[in-house]
């Protein structure tokens, strides 16, 4: 299995992380590297790629320019540009989002094997698959990590900006093919305020404990923390959060310094990102609240904000707060919480808020205490109430200890990779047949011209007919241009031109000269007085003749005497076509597909007779129309061939809706 990680914000990189170092760089980025790090080392998984934007700016690392990086033998950072090389803020992505899909498009287009499903972090990631899938039919699982729905009425930041991601989150709930959410909360509560079914299709996978490259060294920011103190030897409690106002720091700082109890038992370290970094304009504001509140005077020597920090830092903080101390996370409203994880697997009791994820997790591992975030008081005796008790830290850091295995990255993979495999890829190219396919009812065809519309799958005809013929076909009935025209039965293919119009395809046309001897060909069938189709319907690669089956036997049996190649193709009871044996709809559609980077088996095909036999068989996804001939009874029953209920067009969108999730062909009429 090939899995490809798709996430657009912050600065992605192999560990070691900066987390903090711009707005975006936080807990979604430990998620997607540990997370492929572990699918990586699942069996059957030979793959994992993590695709971001590629970007370049004077103070940050050169890293994130660079197209390829390597994580592990078996994950790399793939990074993809566009001509905006700057770095974006979320909130600033979306302007770049039409060019970084067709960047990433391109980028599929160019690889040897098309992952087996994209998963993609956050609403713009997922709109970026769902193009890619329309464009290669690639299975698309969405992680939100924060749904925006719960910031509706706060009267916090851009009302404009929340109802767009609101719209985009609802828009990707419906879309994706799976849904992996971290909680119960996020599954039960967020995801169903959205409106949106998910059939099934959501899937609830804890994650496991962050990785943080280093270990505690010798001159770690832990060990200077006696320069902030003026009682150093006490306990500390620890909170580690961007400076974001969601997050609520200011709530902690609050309620350390208006508990003179908590002050006199404990110090207070609030690791906010790093100071040198590149902040959002909110993080500058909450920042600087911060560094106000805990310039009082009540405050001195009693609480540490360090300006930078490191994966070494944070594992030597966490284990001097395991001495007697505790972990807050006071956030307004908290996704998951994975910093709670990381503190139970470091034999930290905590004090979390009861907003969202942490609950489930402290209810999971019960190495802590629930307040409401908006009560400092609260917070303030819940962190008292563990810092004073030896007994009561004990309990909470035994249980920690015990409680945290159930978050676990391999059990994580496991799930993941199941979850993967049980998703199949979507049609990728639609080819069909005109004759008694599109054409046969007036409100069929109709329907079909509105789905076109609608759709963004790629359609080529597949027609026995010649381009002149097709093309006049499809305008009395109305029915829509394809993306390109294979014509002839397969001899002959039709692509855009860069002046809007059509040119033959002529490396196609080369290739069906290979054992081809059309001289010898027309020799040895003329003797049979079989009726020849008018000349207008030969071709440098076909023959044609009107006859019967047993005439379409006596041809093969004539070509093999005189040891000729050919394909023979009997169609309609009572067409007979003499091809190159390179020739064919399928060979014609694999053609086709291949110039974008497509085979056969990401293809749909839709026929009703013997013509169409060759490529409804061969591509991964197959409709024969409910009035299709005899001669296609004997097309091996398999789950990519699906016989309609309904005729000509109609038949053709009710097999889509089969595959493609679409409305079925009643809705699409209406």
């Amino acid at each position: 299995m090939f899995i490809l990680h798709l996430a657009l914000a912050g600065c992605l990189k192999a560990p070691p992380i900066a987390f903090g170092f711009t707005a975006d760089t936080g807990g979604h980025i430990a998620y997607v590297l540990d997370a492929a790090i572990a699918q990586a080392a699942s069996p059957g998984v030979m793959r994992v790629s993590i695709v971001t934007r590629a970007f370049r700016g004077a103070h940050l690392p050169a890293i994130h320019a660079q197209a390829q990086e390597r994580v592990t033998d078996r994950v790399t950072i793939d990074r993809i540009a566009t001509a905006n090389t700057a770095y974006l803020e979320k909130e600033r992505l979306a302007a770049d989002l039409p060019a970084f899909t067709e960047a990433f498009c391109a980028h599929l287009s160019r690889l040897p094997d098309l992952p087996d499903v994209i998963h993609a972090h956050f609403a713009d990631a997922a709109a970026v698959a769902m193009a890619a899938r329309r464009r290669f039919g690639i299975p698309v699982v969405y992680t939100p990590h924060a749904l925006a729905i719960d910031k509706r009425g706060s009267g916090a930041g851009d009302t404009a900006a929340l109802e767009a991601r609101i719209a985009d989150e609802r828009a990707a709930i419906a879309q994706a093919d799976a849904l992996i959410v971290s909680t119960r909360d996020e599954g039960e509560r967020q995801v169903a305020a959205y409106g949106v079914s998910v059939d099934g299709r959501i899937h609830r996978l804890p994650p496991g404990v962050p990785r943080r490259a280093g270990a505690p060294g010798a001159t770690t920011l832990a060990d200077g923390l006696d320069d902030w103190f003026d009682a150093p030897d006490r306990p500390i409690i620890l909170a580690i959060a961007r400076p974001v106002a969601k997050k609520n720091l200011a709530a902690l700082v609050r309620a350390y310094a208006g508990n003179a109890l908590l002050r006199d038992a404990a110090n207070l370290v609030i690791l906010a990102g790093q100071h040198d970094g590149q902040p959002s304009d909110e993080e500058r504001v909450v920042r600087d609240a911060l560094f106000g509140l805990c310039a009082t005077p009540a405050l001195c020597g009693r609480v540490a904000l360090p300006s930078a920090h490191d994966a070494a830092d944070v594992t030597a903080l966490y284990a001097r707060a395991s001495r007697g101390g505790v972990f807050v996370n006071p956030a307004l409203h908290e996704p998951f919480g994975l910093t709670l994880i990381e503190a139970a697997a470091m034999g930290v009791p905590v004090v979390a808020t009861r907003a969202g994820g942490p609950a489930e997790i402290v209810a999971t591992i019960g190495h802590g205490l629930l307040v409401d975030p908006r009560d400092d008081a609260a917070i303030a005796d819940a962190c008292l109430a563990i810092i004073s008790d030896p007994a009561t830290h004990a309990r909470y850091r035994a249980a920690a200890l015990a409680g945290v295995g159930r978050y676990d990255w391999a059990a994580y993979a496991a799930g993941s990779v199941a979850v993967y495999a049980g998703l199949s890829r979507r049609p990728a190219l639609l080819a069909s047949d005109i004759d008694n396919t599109l054409t046969g009812c007036a409100d069929a065809a109709r329907a079909f011209a509105r789905w076109r519309r609608a759709s963004d799958l790629p359609f080529v005809v597949a027609t026995g007919r010649s381009f002149d013929e097709a093309r006049r076909v499809l305008a009395q009935w109305h029915l829509p241009d394809p993306d390109g025209w294979i014509v002839d039965v397969g001899t002959r293919i039709m692509i855009a031109d860069a002046a809007g119009g059509w040119q033959e395809w002529a490396a196609y046309a080369d290739a069906l000269d290979a054992d081809w001897n059309l001289p010898a060909v027309r020799r040895t069938l003329a003797p049979l007085g079989i009726a020849p189709q008018p000349e207008s319907t030969a071709g440098p690669h076909k023959l044609s003749f009107f006859g019967t089956a047993a005439d379409a036997t006596a041809i093969r049996t004539a070509l093999a005497a005189a040891d000729l190649s050919a394909r023979v193709v009997f169609s309609h009871g009572r067409l007979i076509d003499v091809l190159a044996p390179a020739a064919g709809k399928a060979a014609a559609v694999a053609a086709y597909a291949a110039r974008t980077g497509l085979t056969l088996a990401d293809c749909i095909a839709a026929g009703d007779s013997g013509n169409d036999a060759d490529m409804l068989a061969a591509c991964g996804f197959a409709i024969v129309v409910a009035n299709a001939g005899d001669e296609l009874a004997d097309l091996a029953p398999r789950a990519g061939l699906y016989r309609a209920t309904r005729l000509h067009a109609a038949g053709v969108i009710e097999g889509l809706a089969r595959f493609m999730s679409m409305p079925d062909a009643a809705q699409v009429a209406a």
